[in-house]
């Protein structure tokens, strides 16, 4: 409370001042950069009546009359370029009312004038001066020194626009056409010259010497004035660090965008070649209308930002010099005041952090907060006699609780037990009773079936003929009747079809059974990866091992009917850094399990093929696999395929008729997917 006026309002004190300070310091930069762009204009534009005044004096002078009046051609011709030596024009041209240059002669492609607006308006009769650009054939056709005076390398420049060209062949030109009359003020022609502005050194230097004369700009910063062609440096006093002019770098793109772009007025700080300057940029535009350039004149802004820094820091300073000497002094003043209620607040604490004996015992105060401290105290004491009391009831009631649900814990596993072993052996009894009736029912009339088909066979021989695909039907229904019997017997009486267990290597196994489904593999367009690292043997019959794996490939296939991945891995099975055997994995990117369906699949008599299978093939693999003391387990994702997992053992821990139906979803892993 003491030091909430300090510290929160002396940073807002401080973050107002910073903002005023700057926003006043940007309009002073801009005010006073704008005022020298306007100087600048007026001093460009002073440099182009200049160029028409020149121009206007040759047009009404005696000399070009007596020499229109001689009406030979070379002494007109000589006489212009005399007359553009003395004025400094970089060119000057005689026309004809119709436009047509008369002297001196140049390329047929640039004697037609009437295409420049300037000249097109002298032609009827009112002097014009604008700024004009003129390309590099142009150039040449006047003067091919012109030409290599324009021509100007591109210098890679920070925050410019990319570009694809590599040199400027242009040139930017103060372009003025003057009428030219008779004494009866009847027009004879047009007088047109021009003044070539890259590389104009003396415009930017005398600009800059009338803006930025020395001691004009304090803090040792510099003025600089720039003339662009397009974006880039075409006359400039901008230095580079060998201190040689930056002719041909370029603006930064915010410059170009904001003023060649949208055509406003830029007067903010800038990225100039190498540092940051107070700029003004203004479009030049040509007698077209057409932004072709930039006036630009500034000053270097680090002097002044300097100051500005230095400023706000003494200011800063001093601020928080008088801030720590309010703060010490109110603190010390308040120490008589809050000392107890931090007594309190840290008893407080220490009780909240488990230190149940904390008081706040004596204080110096004896005024309504002592008071409160002796209180707090008698009332800790209190609660403390109290907690002790109701933690000894706690511990009492906990202990019995835990008693009697570590009791009923015991019971419930105990009868859920029970209940699981009888439901298993009540639905195996069921199944192998009816099994063995079923199978012994059915393989009477199956035989008789067989039989008499051989013996109609044999007594119609040739005559058989027209019914041979219908006794063909009934041989193949007939052998799938006693493969489902087979099946049958197979899974209630597993004992009888076991066979005597070798050492097999389980990739081994893995890619004989490769060899034998490889046709449907094959067919259905299907990649099988493989991945072969299990160096453990495992004690199993190799045909039961084949059956499973088998069954698990075409099951994979049958899942994949538009092709697919068949991955196939072995690696070794190790619990607690021991070996214990092999693992097999059979994955596929089917169709996937559903959810609802996991905990059903190693049921027997359960299929998700509707209309095929017998929905044995799973439960007979899962009971040759817990034969051998091993499991069987499923991981399964719909859309997502399926991985079925098998660990079998180096020594088979063999059991009994296999109670693992029953016992499926034990195994299941859930819906994850690897």
């Amino acid at each position: 409370m003491v030091l909430a006026p300090l510290l929160l309002g002396v940073p807002i004190l401080l973050s107002l001042v910073w903002i005023w300070g700057n926003e006043g310091y940007h309009r002073l930069m801009s005010y006073k950069v704008g005022s020298d762009l306007v100087t600048a204009h007026e001093y460009f534009a002073r440099m182009r009546n200049n160029v028409a005044v020149d121009i206007g004096a040759l047009a009404g002078s005696r000399s070009l009359a007596q020499a229109l009046d001689s009406r030979d051609p070379e002494q007109l011709q000589n006489y212009l370029e005399q007359a553009r030596r003395e004025t400094g024009l970089d060119f000057l041209f005689l026309l004809d009312t119709r436009g047509e240059l008369q002297a001196p002669r140049i390329s047929p492609s640039h004697a037609r004038r009437t295409h420049w607006p300037v000249v097109v308006s002298a032609l009827a009769g009112e002097a014009s001066t604008a700024i004009d650009v003129f390309d590099a054939d142009h150039l040449a056709a006047i003067n091919p020194v012109l030409r290599q005076r324009s021509r100007l390398p591109l210098v890679p420049t920070p925050n410019a626009a990319p570009t694809p060209d590599r040199e400027e062949t242009r040139g930017l030109l103060i372009h003025s056409a003057i009428p030219v009359r008779d004494e009866h003020k009847r027009l004879l022609g047009v007088l047109e010259g021009g003044v070539l502005l890259n590389g104009n050194s003396q415009l930017v230097d005398q600009l800059n010497a009338i803006l930025y004369r020395e001691g004009t700009l304090p803090l040792g910063s510099q003025g600089t004035a720039t003339l662009f062609l397009g974006d880039a440096r075409i006359a400039t006093n901008v230095r580079l660090f060998r201190g040689e002019r930056a002719l041909g770098t370029r603006a930064s793109q915010v410059v170009r965008d904001h003023v060649l772009g949208a055509g406003h007025t830029w007067l903010d700080s800038a990225f100039v070649v190498n540092d940051h300057y107070v700029s003004g940029y203004e479009p030049v535009v040509d007698s077209f209308g057409k932004r072709i350039g930039m006036l630009y004149v500034g000053f270097l802004e680090a002097p002044f930002r300097g100051a500005l820094y230095g400023a706000m820091f003494v200011l800063f300073a001093v601020f928080v010099a008088i801030s720590v000497a309010g703060c010490v002094l109110s603190l010390r003043w308040a120490r008589s005041i809050f000392k107890p209620l931090e007594q309190v607040d840290a008893t407080i604490r220490r009780i909240a952090s488990g230190e149940a004996d904390a008081r706040v015992g004596p204080v110096a105060s004896q005024d309504e907060i002592g008071q409160l401290s002796a209180a707090f105290d008698k009332l800790l004491d209190t609660l403390a006699a109290r907690r002790a009391e109701l933690q000894r009831w706690g511990d009492e009631l906990d202990h019995k609780v835990a008693e009697r649900t570590l009791a009923l814990e015991d019971a419930h596993a105990t009868l859920e037990k029970a209940q699981r072993h009888l439901a298993m052996t009540e639905k195996l009894a069921a199944i192998g009773e009816l099994t063995a009736g079923v199978a012994h029912e059915i393989n009477n009339p199956v035989a008789v079936i067989q039989g008499n088909l051989d013996v109609l066979k044999e007594i119609l021989g040739p005559d058989a003929e027209p019914v041979k695909e219908e006794i063909r039907l009934i041989h193949e229904q007939t052998h799938r009747i006693w493969l489902i019997v087979t099946k049958l017997l197979q899974f209630a009486r597993p004992g009888e079809f076991a066979g005597y267990t070798e050492g097999v290597d389980p990739s081994a196994a893995i890619a004989d059974c490769l060899v034998l489904t490889r046709h449907n593999l094959e067919r259905r367009n299907i990649e099988v990866r493989t991945d072969y690292r299990a160096q453990q043997r495992v004690e199993v019959n190799t045909s039961e091992l084949q059956q499973v794996l088998i069954n698990l490939i075409v099951n994979g296939i049958q899942a994949m009917p538009d092709g697919g991945i068949l991955c196939l891995n072995s690696i070794d099975w190790e619990e607690g850094g021991q070996p214990i055997g092999a693992i097999i994995e059979v994955c596929d990117t089917g169709q996937g399990i559903a959810e609802d369906d996991l905990s059903r699949i190693f049921d027997p008599f359960f299929t998700t093929k509707k209309g095929a299978g017998t929905g044995l093939g799973l439960s007979i693999s899962y009971a040759i696999i817990e034969r051998y003391g091993g499991k069987i387990t499923v991981r399964s994702q719909p859309g997502e395929g399926a991985c079925f997992t098998i660990h079998l053992r180096s020594e088979a821990c063999y059991q009994a008729s296999p109670s693992a139906p029953g016992f499926a979803a034990r195994w299941i892993e859930g819906p994850s997917r690897t």
